[in-house]
């Protein structure tokens, strides 16, 4: 039963990896563009690489956006703007100054200025205000040219054309008004002038925005998007030809004509097949690499849906940028995908899988070779600069010289197309940045798959590690000797995986906590035992195997309940394997029992699969059995060392692991020079001054 168990378990397990491929390739294939792309590469400043080109079709030959834009301004400034004129002010102008001079204090006025002088300023007051209506004063100040076509309205007939900087603007008014003050050689009437011209004058001219569009939109509309014409099989361009100016036009003219030929319902199916065929294709690379090289990963359902959904969501976060303005493709931080692998899995699996996604990316990004270099040398930098990322240091430092191996490539590249540094676009230096510090999400990206796919980082193991939590307390408190134990186990698995190049930190957690069912029972085990008196003595011996094996349980029960990570549960489980618990086995063949099934004295397993798991197997054992060493001393310690880690081999043990013989030599060595460090017999100095 429980083998069909497993294999319905299999089952489901395999089925579940199966539809999680699809449905990334399904979205990855959705969101790819349903366009062809076109078959040469070329760039400005570099020789033609290919076969003579001859024109596949007749095609326009386009002009550039700077070419368009300035023919809309010539355009634009060619074109004039409408005003309306409010030609009652002016008609009224006269009748309201002389109203106005009614009004006034005649005898105040008399007191200054005789009759004459009044009628003098009276006479340039009507002047001025009709030169400022004639001339046209504007309500607000626009944003037009000086030398901007102006067509002035009325009654939807074209009374006046002049140019924009001729008219008055609010602002110029007073200036307007001295100018014709001095003109009229009248500066000793200039206050009074100024006093009335100034309240009674208001704008007459209003801007006709529908129809100035209007006017606008009728001479956009003629230009041309085309500036000449390319017949089918003409030469565009010879092999070892620069691509530079009119050449570049054409090419550029070609190569959108194509894209836009391609998008026929025939041509969508077939290179949308092709898309299909390209990323199923990287995918199975992905998951054939994982099968082989990093199959806990492959068997874990959580980590192989981790896997897919980064290069799924990376993909279309790129899509969609591109879709939106493609000059922003290098905000996207792209290293945060090598980042997050290297800190949950290794740095093999990391660059893999950066490479593959970057080449995926490749298909669908403009400058698709200068994109794929500077994505995968900035990846590598990451993997090689990316170690111990929990310290905050590390991360800002890896974060900077991405960020500057990104620029100088970057530079480099164009220094190469363009020959030289006058038009060095700064604005993608600002998005690199950008891209440096959007990869600083790091963090918290983190902390949310931990809890997304059940996950351990770098992160989380620094706050495992620490002795002061509520398990590691509870364990010093209940089981002393055993949390020593753990604390030595832990010391020798950390130096013996530093060796080996193994994670440190893993190992050091792991050992830790893999004693942690011994709270229950502290007093059955040696080194919690205060007294010569042992417990298993009125114990048979299966009750005693019960008690030892369960420790193993009671650990996995009370480190779920801790809410410890499953990677580090496996520490508990698997750092006994399947071992004999060999002194009660041979007590009860000592007990001339004969039918003791050997079975029933070995740990349930399973056996450690990682290289950190066979690590902490090693180190507790042999820290555990030197203890019973009578004196010890080099020669003891080393055959003790030898004889308990050949055993574990001879039994098997790590053939589930990736441990070479070298590894188990380079661990031998280390464990023999601490533990000789561990039991160093002191000096016996003489007592009394004897």
């Amino acid at each position: 039963m429980e083998k069909l168990f497993n294999n319905i378990n299999k089952g489901f397990s395999r089925l579940f990896r199966v539809l999680l491929f699809i449905l990334s390739a399904f979205l990855i294939i959705y969101f790819f563009p349903k366009s062809g792309k076109f078959k040469y590469s070329f760039e400005n400043g570099r020789p033609w690489q290919s076969e003579n080109l001859y024109a596949p079709f007749d095609f326009a030959i386009k002009k550039t956006n700077e070419e368009i834009k300035k023919e809309k301004q010539e355009g634009a400034l060619n074109t004039p703007v409408f005003f309306e004129i409010d030609t009652t002010l002016n008609n009224n102008s006269e009748k309201l100054i002389i109203n106005r001079f009614t009004e006034f204090n005649n005898d105040t006025l008399l007191n200054s200025y005789g009759k004459l002088e009044i009628d003098r300023i009276k006479y340039l007051s009507i002047k001025i205000t009709n030169e400022v209506y004639e001339t046209g004063l504007l309500e607000e100040n626009f944003d037009f040219n000086d030398n901007q076509l102006v067509s002035i309205l009325s009654e939807n007939k074209q009374i006046n054309s002049t140019i924009y900087n001729k008219l008055i603007k609010p602002q110029d008014l007073l200036l307007f008004i001295n100018n014709k003050i001095i003109q009229n050689k009248s500066e000793i009437f200039k206050s009074q002038i100024i006093s009335v011209v100034f309240d009674l004058i208001k704008p007459n001219l209003k801007y006709n925005e529908i129809l100035s569009l209007q006017a606008l939109d009728e001479i956009n509309n003629q230009i041309s998007p085309n500036r000449g014409f390319i017949e089918k099989e003409t030469l565009i361009i010879s092999k070892g030809e620069v691509v530079e100016g009119e050449k570049l036009i054409i090419l550029e003219s070609l190569k959108r004509e194509y894209q836009i030929n391609s998008s026929s319902f025939t041509d969508i199916y077939l290179i949308t097949s092709a898309y299909s065929l390209l990323v199923i294709l990287s995918l199975l690379m992905i998951v054939l690499f994982i099968r082989k090289f990093e199959k806990h990963i492959y068997e874990n359902n959580n980590k192989i849906a981790f896997v897919y959904f980064n290069i799924t969501l990376i993909i279309l976060l790129t899509t969609w940028v591109i879709d939106l303005d493609s000059n922003y493709i290098y905000i996207i931080p792209l290293c945060i995908i090598p980042l997050l692998f290297k800190a949950f899995f290794d740095s093999r699996i990391a660059f893999f899988i950066h490479s593959v996604t970057v080449m995926l990316l490749g298909f669908i990004v403009p400058n698709s070779y200068e994109f794929i270099f500077l994505n995968i040398i900035a990846g590598v930098v990451t993997i090689l600069t990316s170690d111990n990322i929990y310290k905050r240091a590390n991360l800002f430092v890896a974060v900077a010289q991405i960020t500057f191996v990104y620029m100088l490539a970057y530079f480099s590249f164009y220094v190469i197309h363009e020959g030289n540094i006058d038009n060095l676009p700064m604005f993608n230096f600002l998005l690199f940045i950008l891209c440096g510090l959007l990869t600083l999400f790091i963090y918290p990206l983190i902390y949310i798959y931990e809890k997304l796919f059940g996950l351990v980082s770098d992160v989380s193991l620094l706050e495992l590690s620490d002795t002061n939590s509520s398990l590691m307390k509870e364990l010093s408190n209940k089981a002393p000797g055993t949390f020593h134990h753990s604390l030595n186990v832990a010391n020798l698995a950390e130096s013996c995986a530093n060796v080996i190049n193994a994670n440190a930190l893993l190992s050091r957690v792991g050992a830790l906590h893999h004693d942690i069912g011994k709270i229950n029972n502290p007093s059955y085990f040696t080194e919690n035992q205060l007294s010569e008196q042992n417990l298993h003595n009125n114990l048979s011996t299966k009750e005693s195997v019960d008690i030892i094996k369960n420790h193993v349980k009671d650990g996995v029960k009370l480190a779920k309940s801790a809410r410890l990570p499953e990677r580090i549960i496996d520490f508990i489980r698997t750092h006994h394997g399947t071992n004999l618990i060999s002194y009660f086995y041979s007590k009860e063949l000592s007990n001339n029992n004969n039918n003791a099934i050997r079975e029933d004295y070995c740990y349930d397993g399973p056996k450690p699969f990682s290289i950190e798991m066979a690590l902490v197997m090693m180190c507790d054992s042999v820290e555990a059995a030197t203890k019973s060493l009578d004196k010890p001393d080099n020669n003891k310690i080393d055959n003790f060392v030898e004889t308990i880690i050949d055993k574990q081999i001879e039994e098997n043990q790590f053939v589930d692991c990736e441990l070479t013989f070298k590894n188990i030599s380079s661990i031998k060595s280390v464990l023999k020079e601490k533990l000789k460090n561990m039991y160093h017999v002191r000096i016996e100095y003489p007592k009394n001054g004897k």
